[in-house]
């Protein structure tokens, strides 16, 4: 905890944005950083509250000790607290940014709307840690001398990494695209999180031992079983690619297009690289001028907001088949759960007309090309209410409904073909394997992160990818100290 009167003393403070107006006009970060004694009293605010649901299994996946790294701050000892914050978390830099904080869902002063500046707190620290150089390679004092291939490096494969890097094992990570980072890289925005982050943290691992093998298409251009072959362990982190379809009538214009080409194609755009993917190809998708239509109300469709207003965009249209959520949920009834009430993302506030209880009939065009998007409204079974349809004008409309399970076409090939691994029931085809030890049907092959639970948070890929190194560790030395 903090101060012990500090949450009746001290009010909710987070840090604040650029205007919209000057933030729309770049990619980079737009968050304006508070001062350390700013970010002190903030944390001086984590009352005494008994239990702290904050870093329970209702607020944090990863369990970062909460409390405590809010009293070391409020006490100025920054040192002690990235190390307890390390403890639990590999990439605090990367949760601090990205994260959509259930942990300040679950705080107690969220009873009350005011919440503990959790993911501000943490972000200050991981810079923190930066500026002082806590931040450094920790290479271990030994080698046990068993390899580790990891394929993909996304948040779950670079977590795993680390820890079995520090462990001692000679780990090599095995990433499709030509940098290291998976869809944090690519698929997440610059100005929600800028990518010499991720780069610092791959030199940080480097320096530790871990090697990385960029541009390698496992299942296609390295075999599974060469892997398997060459390894004493295999862990697959491929994340959720697939997107999840739509079925809508004429998705097949040009014009229409799935969500993630969009935002790769752009983050490439962004970090210098060509516009062309290994696993997201596209002719070039530029926004500007456009009126724009997203259907979805996730993440991934905000990403698709702000993406289009920096491109230029005339107008951006956002399709929803929810209803439109309370202002405010009933605490007594929810907390300390994540609740489901109305949210407004940076992205959205930058100026996007949003549809609730809204369903996307179909797609329309003139000689092959998106004019509009029908649309109508919806009852509470989300069947279309008759005599509410409406024409939405559209020159790119972007479908952001999620993901449904890993890539088919490299990886996953081969283990449904060759190598047949067991795969969920689910239409996803996710790889089977349990959250104890991440043992798949297979032999000495591991699965971590979207991959095995499906499309989620970064701090659930940290923890799977943590937990994941830990079994693997235990399997190969007989016992392990990395903590769970």
């Amino acid at each position: 905890m903090g101060k012990v009167t500090g949450f009746l003393e001290i009010d909710r403070q987070v840090h604040k944005y650029q205007p919209a107006s000057d933030r729309i006009r770049h990619f980079r970060e737009f968050t304006l950083p508070m001062s350390d004694k700013e970010v002190e009293k903030q944390a001086a605010r984590c009352m005494d509250c008994g239990i702290p649901y904050c870093h329970g299994p209702t607020g944090c996946p990863i369990h970062n000790q909460i409390p405590d790294w809010n009293d070391l701050v409020y006490n100025g000892d920054w040192d002690g607290a990235i190390r307890n914050l390390h403890s639990t978390n590999n990439f605090p830099e990367f949760t601090g940014r990205i994260c959509p904080a259930p942990c300040e869902e679950a705080c107690t002063l969220n009873l009350e709307d005011i919440p503990v500046a959790i993911k501000t707190v943490e972000q200050a620290i991981a810079d923190k840690a930066y500026e002082t150089g806590h931040i450094r390679p920790y290479p271990p004092e030994k080698k046990t001398g068993r390899r580790v291939a990891i394929i993909g490096s996304g948040p779950a494969g670079m977590a795993a990494a680390q820890q079995l890097g520090r462990a001692g094992h000679d780990v090599h990570v095995y990433e499709r695209e030509s940098r290291p980072g998976g869809l944090m890289r690519y698929g997440i925005p610059d100005f929600k999180i800028e990518k010499h982050y991720i780069d610092r943290r791959i030199e940080q691992m480097q320096g530790e031992g871990v090697s990385f093998h960029c541009g390698v298409n496992v299942g296609v251009d390295k075999k599974v079983s060469e892997l398997l072959a060459e390894h004493d362990a295999v862990l697959y982190c491929g994340g959720s690619e697939t997107p999840r379809p739509a079925n809508i009538p004429g998705d097949d214009l040009s014009g229409v297009y799935d969500a993630m080409p969009y935002l790769v194609q752009q983050n490439r755009r962004v970090g210098g690289e060509p516009i062309q993917s290994v696993a997201w190809p596209s002719h070039p998708i530029i926004a500007s001028g456009q009126h724009v239509v997203v259907v979805g109300g996730g993440d991934t469709a905000s990403d698709c907001i702000g993406t289009a207003f920096r491109q230029g965009a005339v107008r951006v249209t956002q399709l929803d088949i929810r209803p439109q959520p309370p202002e405010k949920e009933d605490k007594l009834a929810v907390w300390p759960y994540w609740a489901t009430k109305m949210r407004t993302s940076s992205s959205q506030a930058e100026g996007a007309e949003r549809e609730f209880q809204v369903a996307t009939l179909e797609f329309i065009g003139e000689d092959g090309q998106l004019t509009g998007v029908r649309c109508c409204e919806v009852d509470e079974k989300r069947k279309p209410i008759a005599g509410t349809e409406f024409v939405i004008r559209a020159d790119l409309a972007f479908i952001a409904i999620g993901f449904a399970g890993p890539a088919g076409d490299s990886v996953m090939k081969e283990l449904d073909g060759e190598i047949k691994v067991v795969t969920d029931s689910r239409r996803s085809k996710n790889v089977e394997a349990n959250d104890r030890d991440y043992r798949t049907s297979v032999d000495r092959l591991y699965a971590a992160g979207d991959v095995r639970r499906g499309q989620s948070l970064v701090v659930w890929a940290i923890r799977e990818g943590r937990q994941a190194a830990r079994s693997i560790d235990e399997a190969l030395m007989g016992s392990t100290v990395l903590p769970r």
